[in-house]
């Protein structure tokens, strides 16, 4: 039996899952186990197929407060829920936060995933990852790209480290690799993983350009060229003076988390709602909304299935 054990931790309990390919053989039926201290354990096969759920879509608007709910998790860092519907299953947004620095108590593992990205708000850290060379300084405002499955880890990280994590599906098997040591002896920065390839994007290094949004301009992370089209990570700006521009998509996912400074978000009813720095948000399919009122030091990190989609504008309120 090849195992590998992933534990997960929240308030409530701890979870440990057995990934063994003789699944049948040890099981006799059963796919959780109950320890007599409380811990659940989930047997699960180790080839089993990724399953991404069915999206229902609908417009999220999860606000930030002193008092926000922090839930802890892997290595002790803490997590606030940015889509708590999680869009049926098929996305989960993370507020991240480890408020001690250090060395981090990670280990190297790697994700079952779709898709998965990384965004450095504030603080930094040190990481590492398969086949990408020594541990590099991961800087507030840089991005990371995860392909699917690549090895990775958290070595270190400064106090109040906060980062922003995208993933599809919402529910992934984070699997310990107990067999490689990173960094490891190859350095092939154009290994395609499961179709895409790992991306650093620093944001000192980029220009900004014009924006599908009127008034707006846009750093692009590169993120749409490495994910092969998959999804797209931009940071917007305004570039000029307010407008309220109707905006619609067809895209799968639209994701906005405000960075810094504050902006009102009007929709085709005409109701309106201010939102400032740690708010985030998920624009349907089809909703018509705009962007009014904002501050000059407001800028936003978007994220989208897929990279490129189509939008229509040009309805002024």
């Amino acid at each position: 039996m090849e195992k590998t054990v992933d534990i997960s931790e929240n308030n409530e309990h701890i979870t440990i899952r057995l990934v063994c390919n003789t699944l049948e053989k040890i099981t006799e039926g059963k796919k959780e186990l109950i320890a007599p201290n409380g811990v659940k354990i989930k047997l699960v096969e180790a080839n089993s197929s990724l399953k991404i759920p069915k999206l229902i879509e609908s417009f999220v608007l999860t606000k930030f407060s002193d008092d926000a709910d922090w839930i802890k998790g892997r290595a002790g860092m803490r997590y606030r829920d940015l889509i708590p519907n999680r869009l049926g299953g098929r996305f989960i947004a993370s507020h991240i936060n480890i408020p001690v620095g250090g060395i981090v108590p990670d280990y190297v593992h790697y994700h079952k995933i779709r898709f998965q990205i990384i965004y450095c708000y504030k603080g930094w850290a040190k990481l590492v990852y398969e086949d990408q060379g020594e541990p590099f300084v991961f800087k507030a405002g840089d991005c990371v790209l995860q392909p699917p499955q690549i090895r990775h880890r958290v070595l270190e990280s400064s106090d109040n480290l906060e980062v922003i994590e995208i993933a599809c599906p919402a529910e992934h098997e984070t699997l310990a690799d107990n067999k490689m040591s990173l960094p490891n002896n190859i350095f092939n920065p154009k290994r395609i993983f499961n179709g895409q390839k790992f991306i650093h994007y620093e944001s000192s290094k980029e220009i900004w350009e014009k924006s599908y949004l009127d008034g707006f301009e846009c750093k692009r992370t590169g993120i749409g060229e490495a994910a092969n089209g998959l999804a797209g990570v931009r940071i917007i700006r305004p570039a000029s003076e307010n407008e309220t521009n109707f905006y619609q998509h067809d895209a799968e996912f639209v994701f906005f988390f405000i960075l810094n400074g504050k902006v009102s978000l009007i929709q085709e009813n005409g109701s309106k709602e201010h939102i400032n720095a740690g708010d985030a948000l998920v624009i349907p399919t089809f909703m018509k909304f705009a962007f009014s009122d904002f501050s000059d030091d407001l800028e936003i990190l978007e994220v989208t299935l897929p990279d490129k989609f189509n939008v229509k504008s040009g309805m002024r309120k």
